[in-house]
C-alpha cells in the first residue's frame, strides 16, 4: 500500500535535545524569561480592536502567546514575566485560566507585569527597552543570573536551552537569535552583519536597503526579537539608556546598535534551536501580523503534513481549553449532508447539514444546513446561518452570520461592508454585521 501521501509528523531524535556541555539544570533556575506582550498589532485591523496581538486566537484552540510560553515551559524555564499594555484584559484572563499550573513552592511562576507608570516621569511603556526598565526592581528581586527577552506575537517552536547554552559558551554579554529571510522582506526587521565567529559586527533597525549575507546573495540575517543578557549587564544598559534623552528606549533602535561596537554581542542561528525542523528545511517561524499572513498560517494547518507540527507529544503547545463535547456532524441526505473535508474542526462544533472545505474551525462553531464554508478561518462561538456561503474569510468571535449571506465571491461587494485584504481575504466582525459590540476577547 502506497502511504507516501499520508500525513507524517517527525519525532525529534535524542540528539536534537542535546543542549551542550555548558548547560546545567540549575541554570534554568538562574534565568528569568520576560515576554513582551503589550503590542496592539494594528496591521491585523479589527482583530485587535479589543485585544492585544498576543491574545489573538490561533490554530483552532490556542492564542499566539501560547507559543513562547510553551517554549519556555518545555525548555525548562519556569520563571516567566509577561509584560502587558494595550487592551490586556483578554490576555490576562487567558494566562490566569490556562497558565496557573506552575508551582510557586518551587519558585516557578508566570508574573503579569502591566504598565503601571512605575518610574518618576509617570509614563506608560515608551519602547521595548523602557518596558523592561520600568520593571527592573521586580526583576532584580528574582536574583536571576540571565534574562531572556522574548516577543509575545510570533508562531514558532524553539528550545531556549540551546540559545542560553551558546550564550554562556561564547561568554557573550548579549545574544540575539536570528534567521535568514529574503532580502526584499528584511526591511521589516533589524538587519545584522556577523564575523566568522558569529559575533555581531553591524546592526541596523529596519533599513530601507538591507544588505545581503556575503555568501548568500538575496538573503539577509535578521533579528527575531529574542535576546539573552547577563542580568547585571542588562540592568546597567537599561539604566544608561533611560538617562539618554534622545533615545527611543527600544532594543532594536537603541540598545543593540550601542552595544555592537562596544561589547560582546553574538548572533544565534535559529536553525540550531528550532524544534521539529523537518528534513533540514527552513525553520518554521511566522509573524502573523497581517490578515493575509494570519489566514495563511491558520489554513496551512489543515494540510496533509503542515510545516508546523502540533502533534508532537514531546513539545506540546499548552493552553487554556474549555471542557467541550466532541465535534458533531449531522444529516446525511443528498441535499443536506454535514461534512468537513481537508479541515480541522475543534471541540463543541456542530456541522449540521453543511459542507466545510479546507477550513479551520475554532471551538463552539455551528454551521447550519445548506451553507458552505471554504478556505476559511472561523473563530470561536460563531453561528453560520442557513444557505450562507463563505469563502476565503476570517470570521471574528461571536459573529452570527445571517441566513443567505454570501462573502468571498465578489470583492467589490464585500468591501462595502467588510475589510478585504490585499490578497482578497475578507475579515468579518460583529460590528461590521451591525451586531452588538462583542468586546471579544
Amino acid at each position: 500500500m502506497d502511504n507516501h501521501n499520508e500525513p507524517h509528523y517527525a519525532s525529534e531524535s535524542p540528539a536534537q535535545h542535546n543542549t551542550g556541555s555548558h548547560f546545567h539544570s540549575n541554570i534554568s533556575h538562574d534565568t528569568l524569561a520576560l515576554i513582551l506582550a503589550g503590542g496592539r498589532g494594528s496591521r491585523l485591523h479589527q482583530l485587535t480592536d479589543w485585544r492585544a496581538k498576543p491574545a489573538v486566537p490561533f490554530g483552532g484552540k490556542f492564542r499566539i502567546i501560547d507559543f513562547p510560553l510553551s517554549n519556555c515551559v518545555n525548555s525548562g524555564f519556569r520563571r516567566i514575566g509577561v509584560v502587558t499594555q494595550y487592551k490586556a484584559q483578554s490576555l490576562i484572563r487567558h494566562i490566569q485560566h490556562g497558565w496557573s499550573f506552575l508551582d510557586g513552592r518551587f519558585k516557578e511562576f508566570i508574573e503579569l507585569l502591566p504598565a503601571q507608570q512605575r518610574t518618576a516621569d509617570e509614563t506608560w511603556y515608551q519602547g521595548t527597552a523602557d518596558a523592561v526598565f520600568q520593571n527592573i526592581d521586580i526583576m532584580q528581586r528574582h536574583t536571576a543570573k540571565y534574562v531572556m527577552i522574548l516577543g509575545g506575537d510570533h508562531i514558532y517552536k524553539m528550545d531556549y536551552r540551546k540559545l542560553l547554552a551558546e550564550h554562556i559558551e561564547k561568554a557573550a554579554d548579549m545574544t540575539v537569535a536570528c534567521l535568514e529571510v529574503p532580502v526584499e522582506e528584511a526591511s521589516a526587521f533589524g538587519v545584522m552583519g556577523v564575523d566568522t565567529a558569529w559575533q555581531v559586527t553591524s546592526f541596523t533597525e529596519k533599513p530601507a536597503h538591507p544588505a545581503s549575507i556575503p555568501d548568500q546573495p538575496g538573503k539577509a540575517l535578521v533579528s527575531m526579537g529574542i535576546y539573552v543578557f547577563n542580568a547585571a549587564f542588562l540592568y546597567e544598559q537599561l539604566i544608561r539608556d533611560h538617562k539618554t534623552h534622545d533615545s527611543a528606549h527600544d532594543f532594536g533602535k537603541d540598545i543593540i546598535p550601542y552595544l555592537v561596537p562596544r561589547n560582546r554581542v553574538f548572533a544565534h542561528r535559529f536553525q540550531h534551536s528550532c524544534v521539529n525542523m523537518a528534513y533540514d528545511t527552513i525553520p518554521y517561524w511566522r509573524d502573523v501580523g497581517t490578515i493575509d499572513a494570519y489566514w495563511e498560517a491558520n489554513v496551512d494547518l489543515v494540510g496533509v503534513t503542515p510545516e508546523l507540527n502540533l502533534y508532537d507529544a514531546d513539545w506540546p503547545i499548552w493552553t487554556h481549553q474549555e471542557q467541550l463535547p466532541p465535534a458533531k456532524f449531522v444529516f446525511d441526505d443528498d441535499d443536506r449532508r454535514g461534512q468537513a473535508l481537508d479541515s480541522s474542526v475543534s471541540g463543541g462544533c456542530i456541522i449540521s447539514g453543511a459542507t466545510v472545505r479546507r477550513s479551520l474551525l475554532f471551538s463552539n462553531v455551528k454551521v447550519n444546513s445548506f451553507s458552505s464554508v471554504e478556505d476559511s478561518v472561523i473563530l470561536p462561538d460563531v453561528v453560520v446561518g442557513r444557505h450562507a456561503r463563505l469563502r476565503r474569510v476570517v470570521v471574528e468571535k461571536r459573529c452570527s452570520i445571517p441566513e443567505g449571506l454570501v462573502v468571498g465571491y465578489d470583492p467589490d461587494e464585500d468591501r462595502k461592508r467588510f475589510y478585504v485584504s490585499e490578497k482578497g481575504i475578507t475579515l468579518i466582525t460583529p460590528e461590521m454585521l451591525g451586531q452588538e459590540i462583542h468586546k471579544a476577547c
